[in-house]
């Protein structure tokens, strides 16, 4: 699990890089949208990937890669959103805006690590294209809750999703490096 972790702390240096940045453009912007709002940017950016990877092709220069960072950064501010709160006229400082996505990807990883002991990295003999499956499925569940008003009867909630959404992301992110090492 040495190289798990190694190669899922790379790829987190990479979602971290890009929103690093766009939080430097942008500021935090994104604090104006309602969960319901960023599930449905990862919902996009989820289906995207599936039509991709059922046609095989794509028309907008950006691949499956940036898509799945996408997931991940997105999953991450809706985290931030649930930990804040709806106050989403506040703007958050750099430092604090990354500090709060540190913290969450540091528990996704502990989430990762204890999943993996269990499982066996099973995800290792997954294809990326059900993965995609499983993150959409996972979409699914949190709009349906987020429909319901947060209520659920046993099932964990919205937060349990995000950061599965976010292994998972980062699991296919892994197994994309890797297949593009292979090619060179």
């Amino acid at each position: 699990m040495a190289d798990t972790v190694e190669q899922f702390a790379a790829e987190i240096a990479v979602c971290r890089s890009i929103f690093e940045k766009k939080t430097r453009d942008y500021g935090t912007s994104w604090r104006v949208l309602r969960l319901p709002s960023l599930t449905d940017q990862i919902f996009i950016k989820a289906n995207r990937i599936r039509s991709i990877q059922e046609s095989g092709e794509h028309k907008v220069a950006d691949g499956e890669r940036p898509e799945f960072i996408a997931m991940v950064n997105y999953a991450v501010m809706a985290l931030m959103q649930l930990a804040l709160g709806p106050d989403g006229n506040q703007e958050l400082p750099l430092q604090q805006a990354l500090e709060l996505y540190d913290k969450h990807l540091t528990d996704a990883t502990r989430l990762m690590m204890d999943k993996n002991h269990d499982y066996g990295e099973a995800w290792r003999q997954m294809r990326i294209s059900s993965m995609t499956d499983l993150i959409l499925m996972k979409l699914r569940r949190i709009k349906q809750i987020e429909d319901n008003h947060g209520q659920t009867i046993i099932s964990e909630g919205v937060e349990g999703g995000y950061t599965d959404i976010i292994n998972y992301s980062l699991f296919c992110l892994i197994r994309l490096t890797e297949l593009e090492t292979k090619r060179v």
